[in-house]
């Protein structure tokens, strides 16, 4: 039996570093390709999630943009009444000047008792008028 010279192990030496190192850098890209498929496919899926709500809220903007130009014209055209044209709305005396109490912190009692109103008028006026209100806004 012949004992191979130290050249020709050197040289198998190096041809299965090199196998061995391509089998490593094969198994890398592929699981760095299945990472990045993975990925990919993540993204899309939230594209298409981003896409389908970009969808909703411009058809939620659509309609609003209808609803606003429904308003506008029913704001702008005059009502029609069965009878004569209506006459312009005045605010009675009384009415003025609960505006300005309301305006100032009046009670409910005090509208009340000084204007002459109900007790739902005096919340309206409360509601509409009075300082606490003039920041926010209500549903009513």
């Amino acid at each position: 039996m012949t004992v191979p010279s130290l050249d020709i192990l050197l040289i198998a030496g190096r041809a299965v570093f090199l196998v061995f190192s391509f089998v490593v850098a094969a198994a890398a890209f592929t699981a760095w390709r299945r990472a990045t498929l993975a990925q990919t496919q993540h993204l899309l899926t939230h594209t298409d999630l981003v896409l389908q709500r970009l969808a909703h809220l411009e058809a939620c903007v659509d309609a609003t943009k209808l609803s606003v130009s429904e308003l506008g014209a029913r704001v702008e055209r005059p009502v029609q009444g069965p009878t004569a044209p209506a006459a312009p709305v005045t605010i009675a005396p009384g009415y003025q000047m609960a505006i300005r109490l309301a305006k100032g912190g009046a009670s409910r009692q005090e509208l009340m008792s000084g204007c002459g109103l109900s007790v739902s008028e005096a919340e309206l006026l409360q509601r509409l008028h009075s300082p606490a209100a003039v920041g926010c806004v209500t549903n009513l």
